[in-house]
């Protein structure tokens, strides 16, 4: 029996579904993307872009599966360690720096919102999915709309509610664009604003003054460390324990200011790691990000596939146009404009990840703030979207 069991583990077929096995690997690609940023040219593109890049290679060759088949270690990065890497992230966080940052994030997520809005009405009357799609079409455009505002929450409400979900192809092709599409944009709010301050240099409102902080050596000692995971996973229980008595208020608000309320204590600021370890964790959430890029599952869904892909590609460039050339403009700081941008496109987690590979902490909880507000109003705004079409 034993002998069953190991050669079962070890078959050509199981080896790349093994959860400690996709682990190694996805440590290895965050280790390689380090790496790659001692030379000058890697340095450009940076960690968290390499990381997405490497495992969405890793994914497509099929060394490691895509988080879209299901993995118990997906699963354990979604629900415990991006969370747990949020919440040690923020434990650094200075609240001098949100009177700043905060309403000129809100302004840019607002219109962020707009932007999305005018990108799903574009790319209606271009691409005019209902040809491909039928009388689905603008429940399609609603979810898209709501996702793009705030996220997979608003995708998923808007898609039960027109039945989208029971439509097995349909539902299976929105969803696979979704991440093929959302992927690339997290990589483009990273690149866009280094290259955008080059050449369009803007005043940052309260940046960290060493853009090498994240990668530097950072000592970690065994309390600091058994006391950054403590913290982080009683803190993570005690936000369920809330959410569940208070399910008004989502999770992540509840753990996100139990983070900022622990930050401002002495004796948490002077414990060691909390860039090192949180920085890790979410560079982990990134490379998971990374294999939702899933190339074959385009190729399965055929054409509508390409319907879909063309009507979210237009919209989320009409959406970068529009916030991006605004926000020049007014001339916004560029990294404000990204982490916005990213909290409509991927959420708060997302945007506290840019935020965080962007080194600029005093981003973190207005993204989130941003991002929770997106959940908020994604569903209305894609439900209205939804019925005008």
């Amino acid at each position: 029996m034993r002998k069953t069991s190991l050669f079962f583990l070890f078959s050509p077929m199981s080896f790349t579904q093994e959860p400690l096995f996709i682990a190694g690997t996805l440590c290895v690609a965050v280790f390689f993307a380090q790496w790659l940023t001692r030379f000058s040219w890697g340095r450009t593109v940076g960690t968290p872009i390499w990381v997405i890049l490497i495992c969405a290679v890793l994914s497509n060759l099929g060394v490691i599966p895509s988080a879209m088949e299901g993995n118990a270690i997906y699963d354990g990065v979604f629900v415990y360690l991006a969370p747990l890497g949020i919440f040690i992230a923020l434990l650094g966080v200075d609240l001098k720096s949100l009177k700043k940052a905060g309403l000129p994030l809100l302004l840019m997520f607002l219109l962020g919102s707009v932007a999305t809005v005018v990108g799903v009405l574009v790319s209606w009357y271009v691409v005019n999915p209902a040809a491909e799609i039928g009388s689905l079409a603008s429940a399609v455009a609603g979810m898209y709309t709501g996702t793009y505002i705030g996220g997979s929450i608003n995708f998923n409400a808007i898609a039960l509610h027109y039945q989208v979900s029971e439509a097995g192809n349909l539902f299976a092709a929105a969803t696979v664009v979704d991440n093929l599409i959302g992927t690339p944009w997290i990589i483009a709010t990273l690149i866009l604003p280094k290259y955008l301050q080059r050449v369009f240099p803007r005043k940052k409102l309260n940046s960290s003054s060493d853009g090498e902080k994240l990668a530097t050596i950072e000592y970690i000692s065994i309390g600091s460390l058994a006391s950054l995971l403590a913290l982080g996973l009683l803190g993570m229980t005690l936000s369920k324990v809330l959410a569940f008595h208070f399910p008004q208020v989502p999770e992540i608000i509840f753990l996100t200011t139990l983070a900022l309320i622990l930050a401002q204590f002495s004796g948490v600021q002077q414990l060691y790691g909390k860039q090192t370890v949180g920085f890790f964790l979410i560079l982990l959430f990134l490379a998971v990000i990374g294999t939702l890029c899933d190339l074959g599952a385009l190729q399965g869904v055929g054409s509508l596939a390409g319907t879909l892909a063309l009507f979210v590609g237009l919209l989320v460039l009409v959406h970068g146009l529009v916030i991006f050339g605004v926000g020049a403009l007014l001339k916004m700081d560029w990294d404000v404009i990204a982490v916005a941008s990213q909290a409509n496109v991927g959420g708060n987690t997302t945007a506290l990840a840019s935020a965080e590979s962007l080194n600029r902490p005093d981003l973190l909880i207005p993204g989130v703030l941003v991002g929770s507000l997106g959940n908020a109003l994604g569903t209305y705004i894609g439900f209205a979207v939804a019925e005008i079409l």
